[in-house]
Formats: C-alpha cells, sequence, structure tokens
C-alpha cells in the first residue's frame, strides 16, 4: 500500500513538472547557460564555440577541402570557411554605429523637457520676487547692519572704515 502510494507521488511530481515545461506553442525550450556559446568580441578574439553549429551540406564539403592544402583554396572558399568559425571580422566590429546620435539626442530631449518645467515652475508655481531682493532693500540693510555694528571683530562691521565711511582696503 504504501509502495503504490509513493510511486503515485513519484509519477504526479513528474507529471506536473512536465507541464510545467509546456508553452503555448508545444514544449518550451530550457536554455543551459552554464554551457558556453558563441559571442563576438575584441578581448576575446577566439570564441569557444564556432558560429555555425549545424553545417548545410556545402559547409560539410568545403570543411573537408580545409582539411588539403590551403592553398588550393579560392578566396571565397576560405572567407565561407571563415564565416563558419567566426560571424564578424575584426573590421567589422571595430565598426562605428550611429548608436551616439540616440544617446545624444535622448539627452537633448530630457534637457529640453527639463528646461520646459523649470520654465513652467517659474510662470505659474512660484510667485514674484520677494522685495528684499531689491538694490534698495540690500542697501538699507547693509546700512543697518553697519549702525548695528554687527561682529566688529572678524565680520561685516569690521570691514567697513567708519572714519572715511568706506570698505577698507
Amino acid at each position: 500500500m504504501l509502495a503504490s502510494r509513493a510511486f503515485s507521488l513519484i509519477g504526479k511530481r513528474a507529471i506536473s513538472t512536465s507541464i510545467c515545461l509546456r508553452g503555448h506553442a508545444g514544449v518550451a525550450k530550457v536554455e543551459d547557460y552554464a554551457l558556453p556559446s558563441y559571442i563576438d568580441r575584441r578581448d576575446i578574439p577566439l570564441p569557444q564555440l564556432e558560429y555555425i553549429k549545424n553545417l548545410s551540406a556545402e559547409q560539410k564539403a568545403l570543411k573537408e577541402k580545409e582539411k588539403a592544402s590551403w592553398s588550393a583554396l579560392s578566396i571565397d572558399e576560405k572567407v565561407g570557411l571563415y564565416r563558419i568559425k567566426f560571424n564578424e571580422t575584426f573590421a567589422e566590429m571595430n565598426r562605428g554605429s550611429n548608436e551616439w546620435k540616440t544617446v545624444v539626442g535622448g539627452m537633448l530631449f530630457f534637457f529640453g523637457v527639463t528646461a520646459l518645467i523649470v520654465i513652467w515652475q517659474r510662470l505659474y508655481v512660484y510667485g514674484p520676487v520677494p522685495h528684499t531682493f531689491s538694490e534698495e532693500w540690500v542697501a538699507m540693510q547693509t546700512k543697518r547692519m553697519l549702525d548695528m555694528r554687527v561682529n566688529p571683530i572678524e565680520g561685516f562691521s569690521a570691514k567697513w572704515d567708519y572714519d572715511k565711511n568706506e570698505w577698507k582696503k
């Protein structure tokens, strides 16, 4: 009884895990990221795998021809052998892209949006500039501080010459 119960649970477990791997269009392929993969990079000039894994009949014939003398191969055949092993040449990898235009355009777009927000805030969010920022008010406040002799040792009043009525030089 116990054995049949155990086999029943194991069977249900196997069925449930196989159902988990099913997608909408059949069984989903599970990638194993522990295996080496092909990648074109300048700092890794020889990848661990060839670019083309499944060779066609023409490519298989070319690989057989590769085992003979390379001087018998034409330029196109040598390029074909290279393209089996690698996707891009170093010149193609070093070729510039136009991605910088997209980046600069995106930056300018966001700078423009930020400028519009700042302008909107100055117009509609913030009030008018306080009267204490006017030139007359600052002059009156400075005169008042000098008359009160504010911080006379090292501060504001220490830099004013009271005999000549001007700032010390």
